[in-house]
């Protein structure tokens, strides 16, 4: 786990009298994100690259946390996970300064804020890890979501369409959005303010 995320976590939110944990994923955590990965609609996996419904893909999740390509927190209610957020990072590629952040809420948890929280989580640690982009994809109707990442500051910057399919054949726009971390940050360390970033 990179030295911040220690620092900063595990903490407890009280989301509308539910108590949710926050902490980073690591290994041991694969049975209970496989439990929260099968229990979402299917057409809210479509905007990930894989299928995290399985074991082998969670498994390597867990590899890509340990080399430092991906940075994963988890909401937990209990033992339960009910929502996790991932920035993904290939620090050896020519775009070690783009960050993608993928999100995904239970539907039991929806409209509390979590899904915010951990976007916001992740931007703060996007700039504690010198990550001056970051970007976020869904499918086009997934108009909520969209809205939320609209107003933190994301904006349309691609739209790909029939890019993906779902279980029944059927093809899908995928809209991707995008945030200037770079710009945010340099503005705040401006005005001296670069330590409300901090996670």
């Amino acid at each position: 786990m990179i030295d911040h995320l220690a620092r900063a976590y595990p903490r407890t939110l009280d989301l509308g009298g539910t108590p949710v944990e926050i902490r980073a994923m690591g290994v041991g955590d694969e049975a209970a994100v496989l439990a929260f990965a099968r229990g979402l609609p299917a057409h809210d996996l479509l905007f990930l690259p894989r299928d995290i419904t399985h074991p082998k893909v969670l498994a390597a999740w867990t590899r890509e946390i340990e080399r430092g390509a991906m940075t994963t927190l988890l909401a937990l209610d209990g033992a339960t996970v009910v929502a996790c957020a991932t920035i993904v990072r290939e620090p050896l590629s020519w775009s070690a300064h783009v960050g993608e952040l993928r999100v995904v809420v239970a539907t039991s948890m929806r409209g509390k804020t979590l899904g915010r929280v951990l976007s916001e989580d992740c931007f703060a640690i996007a700039v504690s890890m010198g990550i001056e982009k970051m970007t976020a994809q869904m499918t086009v109707d997934q108009s909520g979501a969209i809205a939320v990442f609209e107003s933190m500051g994301y904006r349309a910057e691609a739209l790909l369409r029939d890019h993906v399919k779902d279980h029944d054949g059927v093809t899908h726009d995928i809209a991707i959005l995008s945030h200037d971390v770079a710009r945010v940050a340099s503005r705040l360390d401006a005005y001296g303010l670069a330590e409300t970033l901090e996670p």
